[in-house]
């Protein structure tokens, strides 16, 4: 699952939170998962081997009729069989020769009881179950889309089961160990193309207006993995490595579809051969459907990819370099799962990390294969950034964490479990190297295909291909939560050598003089060239908090050169001095990894918050666009401390301005042909950066391109066209918001009208603000869409917000999807810097979310009372170096 950051959590990404609690992970050190030992919430006497399911949708209606047919094996004699049910109602069921059985639902367990006459001996049955259920309008279970075309409004079915939403759409073992094969059957509307795991096997037409669809038998799987879908679409596909790759999209959409469709082609025969084993079913399809979720963005059911389509489609009336990268990461990412998740699954959701932390470290190799012009390893420094940030303070866990219940299921797809899980991967790689470390999961893929593990069983895998320990370095990592820090302590040069003492802490950002937890880390430094032409690079793993490390050369030294580590640095002034004045010197990812230590360690009290300014005045106008993103996007995070402080704001954005001026002028407003494709990226964060300052000139421009456009088309051009309105619509006035409104309700096309409405939510004027948290609440928007606008309003208005969303609580998530509801309402005050704020946000997580649901809310209230102490610690420091700048 790709896993989306809400608007909020995209305004504090550089400030960042934490989650949960640290618990203690279940099956830690087993070898292998087995039936026995795995966690569960059912009882162990009965397992499935198969679901032959039945069901006819009725869109109109948003209802569902079904039965299903579950070949089972009675391992413990029983009278009752427990399955797991939500918002199912039951007719009858039945096993021949037994009998019909007494049902009982318990709706808060989210299970079904099945209770014969008889006790079943141990033996092999099938249970049959007459059934119905509900199609809702947000992604959860079987649901509809629906979305406006020229020929009207419209409406697709698709389905959506991770974590725990399977049992919406059928009674099953709704827990990723209980694997089983599966045939599906549909009857839909004559007309309308069905999808599933697997190709359609046979078609039949009974008349009335529908037709029966069967799909063939699926391989062993998850409940989370089934799909169906069924609307007007578009089919596009190519053969790849043999297998019939497809893009399936709204009709007349498959043309947007085509960057989606040839990258899948490209990766599926590169991951064959990564993972030394074959794509097992005979198509893949990429499906893309208009709307959206608060909780992802696309889903690796088996063969039947999932997106939301602005993570799949490309459109040129709107879609960015940005998208155009994200789609193709996205791609990978769902692709890389079809292995690691669908083939091989985590034994439960303790080590969700197995599929998503490889999932995204993956992504970022086949973009690094496929594309190296867009510098991926680069990019996956803020990714690991973002995590460091939750890390760093008390509410953080592990990335291998307990689970016991369906919504701590739902809060574990966090940035601990996908970025930090990256992260960790990363820096194993490295240590092991590139070739052991495939060779390493080839053999976990061999052993374990078709069945679940734990994270042990990858460990033992790739130390047996390594011949190199790597448990012990893993555990500190995965078993115990927070970030390490390295000080230098001591650095001396003697004989053209320069020895290195470090420090091993921990990096905390909530809790001062914490005691430090001991982790292996492992280390890469790099002296920069001294005045004979001489530096040199070396390796070395810090244990029990000490280690010493030497290097040719007496320049300054880079600590964690490469980036490869998930450690902070801190180098001492003396030392730091050094980076900074070396620092156009540095290599780009080593540039992004200490100007972002500079400003997390900054902003935590361990080094002057200013360094980072210091830094930014020293990174060259040539530098990797990246790194000048980083510096644009971190000027506007320092301006959102400014808020309620005119004056200081002004006089910060007067310096911030005059160095971003030079670098848009540099890039200019129109692309170039033929340059880099990073360059364009950097272009629309300048843009947009410049316009959030308050930039008078950016500003202008971009107002005046917007009103050009009404009789010039080419005034906005596609790849700005984001960039542009959303400068225009923060700074929007009541005419200018409702032009834009306008635009939106005669806007066709879901992709773009989906956009203009998210637009209307990012007002700066509070009063247009709260006429977009009201219009969300409206049919207008769309179901799906209604969340991202109230998200989107939050990060400009935090505050106004949170306490809008408690007052219309109900209304808010009718809005929300099963998954995120207790993430959702708290996650809305995270960006606020006021401690009133973070009191309510409590106050509210304790009153209306069960004890063991409140990591987000424990999250947002964590960023909150960061934020508060940052204005209050850290800006004096930057307000005075501004007044010496300015």
């Amino acid at each position: 699952m790709r896993r989306l950051m809400s608007s909020a959590a995209m305004a504090v990404i550089l400030l960042a939170a934490g989650s949960a609690s640290a618990a203690t992970p279940a099956a830690v050190g087993a070898k292998g998962a087995t039936f026995a030992t795995v966690t569960t919430q059912l009882p162990r006497n009965v397992r499935p081997s198969h679901y032959d399911l039945a069901f006819a949708p009725d869109a109109d209606k948003l209802t569902f009729t079904a039965q299903v047919k579950i070949a089972i094996e009675v391992v413990e004699p029983t009278s009752t069989v427990t399955l797991q049910a939500a918002d199912l109602t039951f007719s009858k069921a039945e096993i021949a020769g037994i009998g019909a059985a007494k049902i009982k639902v318990d709706e808060e367990a989210q299970t079904a009881a099945f209770t014969f006459g008889k006790t079943l001996p141990k033996g092999k049955y099938v249970l049959s179950i007459d059934y119905a259920g509900k199609i809702y309008k947000q992604a959860a279970g079987l649901f509809a889309l629906d979305y406006e075309t020229e020929a009207g409004k419209k409406r697709a079915l698709y389905t959506q089961f991770e974590n725990s939403d399977a049992r919406r759409f059928i009674p099953s073992w709704d827990e990723p160990f209980y694997k089983a094969t599966y045939t599906v059957e549909a009857t839909i509307p004559t007309g309308q193309m069905a999808l599933g795991n697997m190709p359609i096997a046979s078609s039949k037409d009974i008349g009335g207006g529908k037709t029966v669809v069967k799909f063939a038998t699926s391989p062993k799987m998850s409940t989370y993995l089934l799909f169906f879908g069924a609307g007007e679409f578009d089919r596009a596909s190519v053969k790849a490595a043999g297998v019939d790759v497809g893009v399936v999209t709204k009709k007349g959409d498959t043309p947007k579809a085509a960057f989606a469709l040839k990258s899948a082609a490209d990766i599926l025969p590169w991951y064959n051969d990564y993972f030394g084993a074959a794509y097992p079913l005979p198509v893949l399809d990429n499906i893309a459907a208009p709307g959206r979720s608060q909780f992802f963005s696309a889903m690796e059911n088996w063969g039947a990819i999932f997106y939301f389509e602005y993570a799949m489609n490309l459109d040129p009336a709107i879609s960015t370099e940005t998208d155009k990268q994200n789609v193709f990461t996205t791609v990978a990412h769902e692709m890389a799962h079809q292995w690691f998740g669908d083939l091989v699954t985590m034994a439960w959701w303790d080590d969700l990390w197995l599929n998503e932390g490889f999932a995204s470290w993956m992504e970022g190799r086949a973009t690094e294969h496929f594309h190296p012009e867009w510098n991926a390893a680069v990019g996956a420094v803020n990714g690991r950034e973002y995590a460091m940030g939750l890390d760093a303070l008390s509410t953080t866990h592990p990335v291998v964490q307990h689970v016991e219940t369906v919504e701590q299921a739902s809060q574990a797809f966090d940035a601990i479990t996908y970025q930090k899980g990256e992260a960790i991967i990363r820096m194993l790689e490295s240590y092991v190297g590139h070739d052991a470390w495939r060779d390493g999961v080839r053999a976990y893929m061999k052993q374990h295909a078709h069945g679940n593990t734990v994270s042990d069983d990858l460990w033992q895998a790739v130390e047996v291909a390594a011949r190199k320990p790597i448990k012990a370095i893993a555990h500190d990592f995965t078993l115990q939560p927070g970030v390490p820090l390295i000080t230098v302590s001591n650095a001396t040069c003697a004989a053209g050598k320069t020895t290195l003492t470090l420090t091993q802490g921990e990096f905390s950002k909530d809790v001062p003089g914490k005691k430090p937890l001991t982790w292996r880390v492992p280390v890469t430094v790099q002296a920069l060239k001294d005045e004979k032409g001489v530096g040199g690079a070396a390796k070395t793993l810090v244990t029990g908090g000490q280690g010493a490390v030497t290097v040719d050369g007496c320049g300054p030294v880079v600590v964690n050169a490469g980036q490869s580590g998930y450690f902070r640095t801190l180098y001492g002034p003396e030392r730091f001095i050094g980076i900074v004045q070396n620092f156009a010197k540095l290599p780009a990812i080593d540039q992004l990894g200490v100007i972002s230590d500079a400003w997390s360690m900054g902003l935590a009290g361990y080094q002057p918050a200013t360094d980072f300014l210091d830094l930014a005045k020293a990174a060259p106008a040539d530098a990797d666009p990246q790194v000048l993103s980083k510096v644009a996007k971190t000027f506007t995070a320092i301006d959102g401390y400014y808020e309620g402080q005119p004056a200081e704001r002004a006089a910060f954005r007067k310096v911030a301005i005059g160095q971003l001026r030079p670098l848009l002028a540099k890039v200019g407003w129109t692309a170039k042909t033929g340059e880099p494709d990073n360059i364009a990226i950097l272009r629309a964060d300048l843009i947009g950066a410049l316009g959030g300052l308050g930039d008078a000139d950016v500003v202008a421009e971009a107002t005046r391109r917007f009103n050009a456009e009404k009789t010039d088309p080419s005034a906005i051009p596609g790849p700005l066209r984001k960039t542009i309105l959303g400068v225009v619509a923060g700074h929007a006035d009541p005419a200018t918001w409702d032009a834009i409104r306008a635009q939106a309700q005669a806007e066709k096309t879901p992709l773009v009208r989906a956009q203009l409405y998210s637009l209307l939510a990012s007002a700066e004027d509070e009063t247009l603000a709260r006429k977009a948290l009201e219009l969300a609440l409206t049919p207008e928007p769309g179901e799906t869409l209604s969340s991202t606008m109230i998200s989107r309003v939050a990060a400009n208005h935090p505050d106004m917000t949170f306490d809008w969303a408690i007052a219309h609580k109900d209304a808010v998530n009718d809005k929300v999807d099963s998954a995120s509801r207790t993430r959702f309402i708290p996650g809305l005050g995270a960006a606020s810097s006021n401690l009133a704020t973070a009191e309510k946000i409590k106050a509210w997580t304790a009153a209306n979310l069960a004890e063991g649901s409140r990591k987000e809310g424990d999250k947002a209230a964590a960023a909150v009372m960061n934020r508060a102490q940052i204005r209050q610690q850290r800006m004096p420091a930057i307000t005075a170096w501004v007044a010496k700048a300015g």
